[in-house]
Formats: structure tokens, C-alpha cells, sequence
């Protein structure tokens, strides 16, 4: 985007004001309708007035949403799609009103419960992509996210919450630990006293206590959550998609280095900046 472009984003939301957001069913760029269909767990489409907006829903209420390995494989096929969309500059992963997810699927879990079939099936690793997407990734979360759908939620770059939502590790009470961040991330986020509570309690927290530890951006009600969060995805969305990348490498780096590491990465980021034409 060049500068006479921004000029006329900034001038539409501020001469323009605000405005509904819309939601657009069409394919993912170079994804047919009916490949498209094919999602069994999940709902993929694009959001926003400008279609610039990915949004995957998970749905498979029957199991409050919970995490099998189809479902995870649809998430992260659907990623890789909007990953290689240039029109799409910012992505949205919600759940139901009910329940964000869960967690992990404890019944996929029990057959292979021995440990050598987990370590040789390497189980959770198809988790990675969502940690691992380039674009911005927003989780907009109503109802339980409770293990590994907190976990997911934490691997996402921002988190919005409905004032129903509530967040916890209740992995100790079936006598595992959190297998996907929420012994890391979560201490990150929350501090380690409240995350230590958390992870040896398994008692969750509120919309609002999880705003007021860190873990979420903001808490909307239930009703008004993905309007909004449509709106702050498409605000993202309408900056440069190389700088907002660059911009959110640099600052993830923050939580893998050292202070004086993570300062000359920024300032070698900031510089080639300035070698892009966006």
C-alpha cells in the first residue's frame, strides 16, 4: 500500500465513520466452492467490506468443540490458505457462543494413551501452525476455552473475549499437565503466581479477570463480540500486509530473547523497512 493509498483508508474511516461489518461467503482465493466444502469441523470464509478478513469457526458442538486431529488438520489446511492469499491481511478464530473449545478430545486421547504411541505420533504437533502463522491472528472467544482450546486462543496474537468466556488449565484434574502452552504461554501472559494457580487448581477465570491479568485485549458482550472483533481485523488488515508480518515477528521475538538481543533484531527490522515498497 502506498502512501496515497493509506491517505484514502485513513480519510474513509475517519470521514467515513463507522460502519457494520460484513461477512462474504465466497472461496478462499484459488480454493473452489466445493473444496471448500469439504471442511467437516470447521467453517472458512472471508470477512470485512473489503473481503480482506479471513474467519475460521470450529464446529463440532455435539463435543462443545473439541480438539480431534481432523479438526485441528482442517484449521491448519485453512491457514495455509489464507497464509498464501495475498488479498487476506489479518485472521479471525472463533468457536460458538457456548464454547470457544473445550479442549483437547479426551476420547482420541484414551486409545492411544501409552507413551510411545504418543511420542512417535507426535501428537499436538499439528497444533504448531496456528503459533506459527505469519499473518496476524485474532481468537474472539465466547464460552469454555478450557485446555487446549485456552492454549490455541494463547497461540493466537491477540485475544478478544465475550463478558461469558471463561479461560483454565483443568488438565490436573485427569492427572496430565497442559500439553500445548499452558504451562509457557500462560506464565507469560497471566504472571506465575495466577498461572501457577491455575495449572495445579484447574479453576478457571472470568472475561473479565482474564482482561485484568493480561491474557485477553478487551472483553465485549457475547452478542457484540464478532462485529467488533471484525472491525479491529479489518483495521489491521487495511495496513501493509509485509510491515504488520514484519511487526509481529519482531514482537514475539520479545517473549525468545534477551533485551538486548530482541533490541538489535527491532532496529535491523525497523531499517529494512524503509527497503519496502508498502
Amino acid at each position: 500500500m502506498n502512501s496515497a493509498e493509506r491517505l484514502k483508508v485513513v480519510k474513509k474511516h475517519v470521514i467515513g465513520g463507522a460502519h457494520e461489518p460484513h461477512i462474504h461467503n465466497r472461496a478462499i482465493k484459488g480454493v473452489s466452492q466445493q473444496e471448500e466444502r469439504k471442511y467437516k469441523y470447521i467453517h472458512v470464509r472471508t470477512v470485512g467490506k473489503g473481503s480482506n478478513v479471513g474467519y475460521i469457526e470450529l464446529d463440532r458442538p455435539s463435543a462443545l468443540n473439541a480438539l480431534c486431529d481432523p479438526l485441528m488438520l482442517e484449521v491448519s489446511n485453512a491457514l495455509d490458505d489464507f497464509e498464501s492469499d495475498d488479498s487476506i491481511g489479518c485472521v479471525i478464530l472463533t468457536g460458538s457462543n457456548k464454547a470457544f473449545s473445550a479442549g483437547a478430545d479426551i476420547k482420541q486421547m484414551a486409545p492411544v494413551a501409552k507413551y510411545a504411541d504418543i511420542y512417535k505420533a507426535k501428537f499436538l504437533s499439528q497444533w504448531d501452525k496456528i503459533a506459527s502463522f505469519r499473518k496476524p491472528l485474532i481468537a474472539a472467544v465466547n464460552g469454555y476455552a478450557y485446555g487446549g482450546g485456552c492454549e490455541i486462543a494463547m497461540m493466537c496474537d491477540i485475544i478478544y473475549a465475550g463478558d461469558t468466556a471463561k479461560f483454565g488449565q483443568p488438565e490436573i484434574k485427569i492427572g496430565i499437565i497442559p500439553g500445548a502452552g499452558g504451562t509457557q504461554r500462560l506464565p507469560r501472559a497471566v504472571g506465575k503466581s495466577k498461572a501457577m494457580e491455575m495449572v495445579l487448581t484447574g479453576d478457571p477465570i472470568t472475561a473479565d479477570e482474564a482482561k485484568q491479568y493480561g491474557l485477553v485485549a478487551d472483553v465485549f458482550s457475547a452478542k457484540d463480540l464478532l462485529p467488533k472483533v471484525i472491525e479491529k481485523a479489518e483495521k489491521i488488515a487495511a495496513n501493509s500486509h509485509l510491515v504488520t508480518s514484519m511487526c509481529k515477528e519482531a514482537t514475539n521475538k520479545a517473549f525468545e530473547m534477551t533485551l538486548a538481543e530482541g533490541l538489535h533484531f527491532e532496529k535491523r527490522m525497523f531499517h529494512s523497512t524503509f527497503a519496502t515498497v508498502s
